[in-house]
């Protein structure tokens, strides 16, 4: 196959070249690449990335079907159809939605039968423009390029940008209590205006995830991880008395001791009461004692699977040794920055909103953590207790591989941007 730039007979948008600074490795590349006369490699990079087109603002919420908004030259008639990067997405607005593909999509795409679909114009406007009219024979080598590649598949990697991203500061900060689960995801870390996969991916994922339909849903759900409500009040309980304990006497809280100090406050809080309330004074009740044992029992239950999961998180370098969780706290504070943008992407809030819920998510993690390390074990803590079931599978492995990627990679988060 003999590789060359895109025909040079398409009227579509310039391409200007002025001093420029990559806002990703992908446009770098992209831009090296078209600069060295390198298709082969320019074609190769875009088939390894995600790329977004824009869609038809009527047609954005049919989620059966994908319907691009083409573009047309008044002059000639001709169309094409514009896709970005990463790093080159607007920040995102109501008027124009964006859905995530991949250069295989249009190696292979329907949606072009009967008629010769339009031309692919990659970062219009940007020293990475290229043209790719998918008219045969001029789309065989990125059609060759996209089906090598398949689908982008990114897992497990720190991504980050390097121009238009928060790299300092509290939004940095409020973003980076999110890094666990983006590089899970291997989405970027600190993109505060986000598009995430794109606005229908993004509606679904809110919809079968979270059961969020609407504006008010999305309010709901952040300001109940940022007040931390979706925890469950049981573990901060057990975990909360273990705390106590250990700083007023100081040093290694024993397992049984923190079982029988869970017995004496649960047979404390079943006893007849008098508490002071609106109403005056009031007497409670006494709680039966089957009730109380009962969830003693499996408070119990509950302390052994938390003393189970410290020590396998010791082993593997989650939590250093002599530390414990002293919250789950993390498990809500981690998601909100995450939740804060799946709502911008799927045009929920605005970003003004999202940014507002990130410097919140900031401030109430400082107050209850000491250091990236203290939250990162309590939100794996959180996130196995709630999904792992003690099988140490997968929703724990993925916290283990973040963690060490976040603790390591030079460019992470947590090594440039402090805790406090």
């Amino acid at each position: 196959m003999t590789f060359g730039p895109p025909p040079a007979d398409f009227d579509g948008p310039a391409s200007p070249r002025p001093a420029w600074t990559a806002p990703s490795p992908t446009e770098r590349a992209l831009y090296e690449a078209k600069e060295r006369g390198d298709w082969a490699a320019y074609y190769e990079t875009l088939a390894s990335v995600e790329l977004y087109m824009e869609l038809r603002p009527d047609k954005a919420d049919v989620y059966e079907s994908t319907y691009p908004l083409f573009h047309r030259d008044p002059r000639t008639g001709g169309e094409w159809l514009e896709l970005r990067t990463v790093g080159m997405l607007p920040t995102p607005d109501p008027h124009h939605l964006y859905e995530w593909t991949s250069l295989d999509w249009f190696a292979t795409a329907k949606w072009a039968t009967g008629s010769n679909p339009p031309a692919l114009v990659i970062n219009p406007g940007t020293p990475c423009e290229a043209v790719l009219p998918p008219l045969p024979p001029h789309n065989a080598a990125w059609m060759q390029a996209g089906i090598r590649a398949g689908m982008p598949r990114y897992k497990m990697c720190l991504r980050a940008l390097h121009v238009g991203g928060a790299l300092h500061g509290r939004v940095a900060h409020g973003l980076a209590l999110g890094a666990l689960l983006s590089v899970t995801n291997g989405e970027f870390w600190n993109t505060m205006a986000h598009h995430g996969e794109g606005y229908q991916t993004e509606r679904r994922r809110l919809r079968e995830w979270w059961d969020v339909t609407s504006r008010q849903d999305w309010q709901e759900r952040v300001h109940q991880l940022l007040s931390t409500a979706q925890r469950s009040d049981v573990w901060e309980f057990a975990l909360g008395l273990r705390h106590t304990i250990a700083r007023d006497f100081g040093g290694h809280v024993d397992t049984g001791y923190w079982k029988q100090a869970v017995t004496k406050v649960l047979r404390a809080r079943g006893e007849v009461r008098t508490v002071l309330t609106e109403d005056g004074v009031t007497t409670t009740e006494p709680r039966p004692a089957e009730e109380i044992a009962a969830q003693t029992e499996g408070i119990h239950r509950l302390i052994g699977r938390i003393t189970r999961y410290e020590a396998r998180m010791r082993a593997d370098g989650l939590l250093a040794e002599g530390r414990y969780v002293t919250s789950v706290d993390a498990w809500d504070l981690g998601r909100a920055p995450n939740m804060a943008r799946w709502g911008l992407a799927s045009r929920y809030g605005t970003l003004e909103e999202a940014e507002s819920a990130v410097r919140a998510a900031s401030v109430a993690a400082t107050r209850s953590y000491r250091s990236w390390q203290d939250f990162s074990a309590a939100y794996a803590l959180g996130r196995c207790l709630h999904f792992d079931d003690e099988e140490f599978g997968k929703w724990y492995e993925e916290m283990v591989s973040a963690h060490r990627i976040l603790l390591e990679d030079p460019g992470s988060p947590w090594l440039n941007v402090p805790f406090k």
